[in-house]
């Protein structure tokens, strides 16, 4: 009689804790999906903040270039078109703050002009830091239209290291991060312009940064 007990409890506690098991699981499909969908929802809405609806006809979020840099890394350019030709790019570009990773979403014309920057994500300290957002301010706003050459390159910094964009009182780690970021993102598709330029629209293509050609 007791070893059936035993056997019983030890099959009510196998149920419970498959049953258990199986709540966690779906739980973080669920939340995982959740996330990732939230994820695609305020990249897109990065992409418009950056680029223009009137400078393209294309769609931003299916044609993209992803660039292989020599270091092995990759970077997805995503490319606006209008009537098939290139008339700007979006990517990625990041620095370290005092916090963490800066993420930057940074759109640029052909000319090689700023057409937006926005900030993706960082954890720098409320009230001193996230001054980077737009929705906390418009410092951020500042960068559009500059390039490398307006200002010269040597004055891509904050003020307090001799460059001509401001800093915050108290945080200057922040924007000498973003600064630094949008810098090497001009830096970065200049190198690549000639690639970006020869986009075609409705492809998603990778192109190998050393060679200039579609890896095989």
């Amino acid at each position: 009689m007791s070893s059936q007990r035993t056997l019983i409890h030890g099959l009510i506690l196998g149920a419970f804790c498959l049953g258990f098991g199986m709540l966690l699981v779906l739980t973080n499909n669920f939340t995982k999906n959740d996330i990732a969908l939230r994820a695609v929802e305020d990249r897109q809405n990065s992409l418009k903040q950056v680029i223009p609806d009137s400078i393209h006809d294309n769609n931003l979020a299916t044609d993209t270039l992803t660039l292989k840099t020599d270091q092995g890394n990759e970077v997805v350019a995503y490319v606006s078109t209008k009537e098939g030709k290139v008339t700007g790019v979006a990517f990625e570009t990041s620095g370290s703050g005092y916090s963490g990773a800066i993420k930057v979403m940074l759109g640029v014309d052909p000319e090689g002009k700023i057409l937006g920057a926005r900030v993706l994500s960082h954890k720098e300290t409320p009230g001193l830091g996230d001054k980077i957002e737009v929705k906390k301010g418009d410092w951020i706003l500042r960068f559009t239209g500059l390039s490398i050459g307006n200002p010269p390159l040597d004055k891509w910094k904050v003020k307090k290291d001799g460059g001509q964009f401001d800093q915050f009182a108290g945080a200057t780690i922040t924007p000498r991060a973003v600064v630094k970021a949008i810098r090497e993102g001009l830096q970065f598709f200049d190198a690549n312009k000639t690639k970006l330029m020869e986009f075609k629209a409705g492809k998603t293509q990778t192109v190998d940064a050393e060679t200039g050609k579609a890896p095989k």
